[in-house]
């Protein structure tokens, strides 16, 4: 169990584990996931980990098949200037090796902001908290139990 599925059984989320055999030669984990459970790739998310021009950790939880738009995800969270996260403060903060970072059960609870295109899906794919292992919920779900806020995050 890891504390992304246990946080989601503690919340009573309604969910569904997948687990594959990850290959750690694959460019992607979000695809590999894709892939290996035969899903659409706008149905698998990605949890990235920003820091905003505060200092302060965030979350962007958006489709594998995109990417991050930077100026959006500070303007939904009502700074100017975000950036990526450095690789040791995202697991150190998150409890997570990066692949295997979810929104669920991170050691520090993050403002959180998922890509609108998620209330369109009856439910997504998050990572489990480990590579290989990925969790289906609705996303209605997920955007209560993290208090998180739903905004485009793509270009």
């Amino acid at each position: 169990m890891t504390p992304a599925v246990l946080f989601a059984k503690k919340n009573n989320i309604e969910f569904t584990l997948h687990q594959y055999e990850h290959d750690p030669h694959h460019q992607s984990f979000g695809l590999e996931a894709a892939e290996k459970l035969n899903l659409a790739a706008c149905e698998v998310f990605k949890t990235l980990v920003i820091e905003l021009d505060n200092h302060q950790l965030a979350v962007a939880i958006l489709p594998v098949t995109h990417q991050l738009n930077l100026k959006l995800v500070a303007k939904a969270l009502g700074m100017k200037k975000a950036q990526m996260a450095e690789p040791q403060k995202v697991e150190r903060t998150t409890g997570y090796v990066l692949g295997g970072v979810s929104p669920l059960g991170q050691k520090k609870r993050l403002s959180t902001v998922i890509d609108s295109s998620a209330q369109q899906l009856e439910s997504l794919y998050i990572s489990g908290g480990r590579r290989g292992l990925e969790i289906q919920l609705a996303p209605n779900d997920l955007q209560q139990v993290l208090n998180a806020k739903f905004a485009p995050l793509c270009q």
